[in-house]
């Protein structure tokens, strides 16, 4: 069979096909992983990482962007708060709903598209996310719509990584790493859909924090400690890429 290279790919197929095809493949798995990541150090670590940010009412109307299997959805709502999670992967987001029963989270999970919200103007509190943005084939238009349905004041922590520019590095001298159990088919196609979206190339997070003021945002930081922070130990939840935080104030 001839190898197909990314460009290949673009033609054949939408780049959000392809992308919600790896998720897809990778979503019963996945559920595994944050199940232990819940009942983990982890859990704790980033409840503090994110409740530091957070007003102290309670509670806040939270949306998850990109939930995956659901993590911070069903740690935010530990925390007291009502959380809604998204993710464009239908079998993503029905894992997130068994995980949440099985952790007795009240977090409510949809099919939607992080670049196209179909939520009103102004209508959380908090917009979080984690290790999305890399994979978005319009990083600007989504964050414009996360701005869009924030309330006014309303606060954006995006945690990301430059995956995209680290992926070529020789991580299986690491015992373990997130995709370390992942075929190496799967890991083959994540590589195409680093090389196929234009967010791998950019200098990040100063990128993020341009593009978020000029849609916007009031303040907009970075933090490019977390990774240093979270993941000192080299567990199965590690990630070698430098890892960061965004943080836009409406």
């Amino acid at each position: 069979m001839t190898k197909i290279d990314a460009t290949t790919i673009i033609h054949q197929h939408n780049a959000k096909e392809f992308i919600t095809d790896y998720w897809t493949k990778r979503a019963p798995k996945f559920k595994e992983l944050r199940r232990e990541e819940l009942r983990s150090e982890k859990m704790k670590q980033w409840q503090d990482e994110i409740c530091r940010y957070l007003p102290t009412q309670k509670p806040l109307k939270i949306l998850d962007i990109g939930c995956g299997a659901g993590f911070f959805s069903i740690l935010l709502t530990e925390k007291g708060h009502e959380v809604t999670g998204i993710d464009l992967t239908e079998s993503m987001v029905q894992e997130a709903i068994l995980l949440a029963k099985e952790e007795q989270s009240p977090a409510r999970f949809f099919v939607m598209d992080a670049e196209s919200l179909a939520f009103t103007d102004e209508t959380f509190d908090i917009v979080v996310s984690r290790n999305v943005t890399w994979n978005l084939p319009h990083p600007e238009q989504a964050y414009a719509e996360w701005l869009r349905v924030l309330k006014r004041d309303g606060l954006l922590l995006n945690y990301d990584a430059e995956y995209g520019k680290y992926h070529h590095e020789d991580y299986e001298k690491e015992a373990v790493f997130a995709h370390k159990d992942v075929t190496k088919e799967l890991v083959e196609q994540c590589h195409r859909i680093y090389h196929m979206l234009d967010i791998s190339a950019y200098d990040r997070p100063r990128w993020d924090i341009d593009v978020l003021l000029k849609l916007g945002a009031r303040s907009c930081t970075a933090d490019t400690t977390v990774g240093q922070r979270l993941y000192q130990k080299k567990d199965k939840f590690y990630a070698p890429a430098p890892f960061f935080g965004v943080f836009a104030k409406k």
